[in-house]
């Protein structure tokens, strides 16, 4: 039945076209022409379209961290390679943010790696060179997290790394300090010495 009446219809209109002026019949032709080039202009350039897409290589977005021995990250501190890359300042210094708007997050992220994978684009100072293994032997590394004046360990806010990399930095400083291979801070004590001294006693006076 459809195809019945597209016969009809295509009779119809050839018959009419047919009856047109000359100058009618040609507006028509041009405007069917013109409307095939539109139609094959259109799928040239969604072929080229998908083509681009095909070509745009993919982005990596998560990257396998490799274990490293405490070791090998002793000796990479010493090598000419940690110089070059971070030469006399700690590896924390380069480092900058990436966040959206004009204030800094008060926190940065939980972590930059779960289950051995990197799930951010910007990991924190630690987490992005997989030769710098947080552990209580490697002095070196430590030794960058902790203010030289005050012999604290320096916050978050001034390294900028991850919750999960600054509970591990803090818990390897101390444990570095209670084996001795780091100074230990000791507070400044005041005393009281009404408490050891009898400052009534002649003696004393005298």
């Amino acid at each position: 039945m459809n195809r019945a009446r597209r016969n009809i219809l295509h009779t119809s209109f050839y018959r009419n076209y047919n009856l047109c002026p000359a100058n009618l019949r040609l507006s028509l032709s041009n405007l069917s022409s013109h409307g095939s080039s539109l139609h094959t202009s259109s799928n040239l350039h969604q072929q080229e379209n998908s083509d681009d897409e095909d070509k745009k290589p993919v982005r990596e977005i998560s990257k396998i961290v490799n274990k490293v021995s405490v070791e090998t990250s002793m000796r990479y501190l010493e090598s000419q390679a940690y110089k070059t890359t971070y030469g006399d300042d700690p590896v924390w210094v380069p480092y900058r943010r990436n966040f959206k708007g004009q204030f800094a997050p008060k926190k940065t992220r939980p972590t930059c790696i779960k289950e051995d994978v990197l799930i951010t684009g910007n990991p924190c100072p630690i987490c992005r060179d997989e030769y710098l293994v947080i552990d209580f032997r490697n002095v070196k590394l430590l030794k960058q997290f902790v203010c030289p004046y005050t012999d604290k360990i320096l916050f978050w806010d001034i390294t900028c790394l991850c919750q999960d990399k600054q509970r591990r930095m803090e818990v390897a400083i101390e444990k570095s300090r209670r084996h001795g291979l780091l100074p230990f801070y000791v507070p400044f004590r005041e005393y009281d010495y009404k408490d050891y001294y009898d400052f009534s006693s002649k003696t004393m006076k005298n």
